[in-house]
């Protein structure tokens, strides 16, 4: 199985970073800063999710529909050529609202202020990204047959396995806002990353672009 980083450093990340900084008009630098803190944003809110008794079942049914199968990441050139349609923005939408909540304006708040991006620009790069996580987990989870919430709770934390430290306080902020500490004490790689590698945003451009 393949965790977040390492499909964010391979050609998944460089199609994504073009896409979306073609779609917004916005720098490459800055769509990838975007994208290292939103990928895991949204899975963590996923895995979040996974293990609420009210929401597993419905994360569940949207991972193991057709919709969400992962052949969105087959042609993302063909995603991102003449601009994103309604139909992939509106499903962004409705995915950031079931995992987000009332939380999705703090959300794009923070990233504009880590980035310096305009808030309208941070929530088209989220809408975007959302069927693209969907359709990551939902193609992960047909390879590992998962079929209950706990065995996809136990995947999310494999493909967030290694985040890198400086994520800590925003992942703690946005997605323990109970301040239970659930959502870092049960995936404790999003904190302690792996110390041998060069971790954090320098890591992961580095990566993309080839430093």
């Amino acid at each position: 199985m393949s965790g977040l980083m390492q499909l964010l450093e391979g050609e998944l990340g460089n199609e994504l970073i073009n896409g979306l900084s073609n779609e917004t008009r916005v720098e490459k630098d800055k769509t990838a800063e975007v994208l290292s803190m939103a990928l895991p944003l949204l899975m963590g809110a996923m895995k979040k999710n996974a293990r609420k008794s009210d929401m597993a079942d419905g994360l569940m049914g949207a991972v193991g529909s057709d919709r969400h199968d992962g052949s969105i990441l087959d042609d993302l050139g063909g995603l991102f050529q003449g601009g994103v349609n309604q139909e992939v923005l509106d499903d962004g939408k409705g995915i950031l609202g079931h995992l987000f909540g009332g939380q999705q304006p703090e959300v794009e708040n923070q990233l504009s202020k880590r980035t310096g991006l305009d808030t309208g620009d941070i929530g088209k790069m989220l809408m975007t990204l959302a069927p693209i996580a969907m359709g990551l987990l939902g193609k992960q989870s047909r390879q590992n047959n998962i079929n209950s919430s706990g065995d996809l709770n136990t995947l999310l934390g494999s493909m967030l396995g290694g985040q890198p430290s400086q994520n800590k306080d925003l992942i703690t902020s946005l997605l323990d806002a109970d301040g239970d500490g659930s959502v870092l004490d049960d995936v404790s790689d999003i904190v302690l990353g792996s110390k041998s590698k060069k971790g954090g945003l320098s890591g992961l451009l580095d990566g993309l672009f080839g430093g």
